[in-house]
């Protein structure tokens, strides 16, 4: 391998533009010029029509200027996300509801695909191949618990019955 001094990258633009210690911005301080207090003088970009329900922080006074809407909320995972912005990003009681919504929202895509007649295949999409081929004991456990906890969730319907 050869060895590459300093000297040749001065010709790229911009190199070495820190080293000197005199005009490093982090330390002490950065010399500010008059176009620093311009940054918030922008031509804003137009707000996008709001055409599905959207979900906004109750911190934020209007919604972001750009936000996604391809999966608006709905059904119970759609509820608990609701529920979820009512409060302040700083709660838990934001944030866990919104991590459950998530995992309710996987099992109403499940059953939405079977009532469209996809039947999905678990093991490659849940990555259990993976798993598998580089964690057996881990997923041996894994299905060992689950088979347990059906066959004791089974019991318990049958006895009520």
């Amino acid at each position: 391998m050869e060895n590459i001094s300093n000297t040749d990258y001065q010709n790229i633009p911009g190199w070495g533009m820190d080293a000197d210690p005199d005009n490093e911005p982090t330390y002490p301080m950065k010399n500010y010029t008059g176009d620093d207090h311009n940054r918030i003088n922008y031509e804003r970009s137009p707000q996008q029509p709001v055409t599905v329900e959207l979900l906004k922080s109750n911190e934020r006074p209007a919604p972001s200027v750009v936000f996604g809407t391809s999966v608006p909320p709905s059904g119970l995972s759609g509820a608990i996300r609701r529920y979820a912005f009512r409060h302040s990003e700083d709660r838990y009681r934001h944030w866990i509801p919104l991590i459950m919504a998530d995992r309710v929202n996987v099992y109403e895509g499940i059953i939405s695909d079977i009532k469209a007649g996809h039947v999905p295949n678990f093991f490659s999409e849940w990555g259990w191949k993976a798993e598998w081929k580089y964690n057996q004991k881990a997923f041996v456990t894994k299905i060992a618990f689950a088979t347990l906890a059906a066959v004791v969730v089974a019991g318990v319907l049958k006895r009520k019955k």
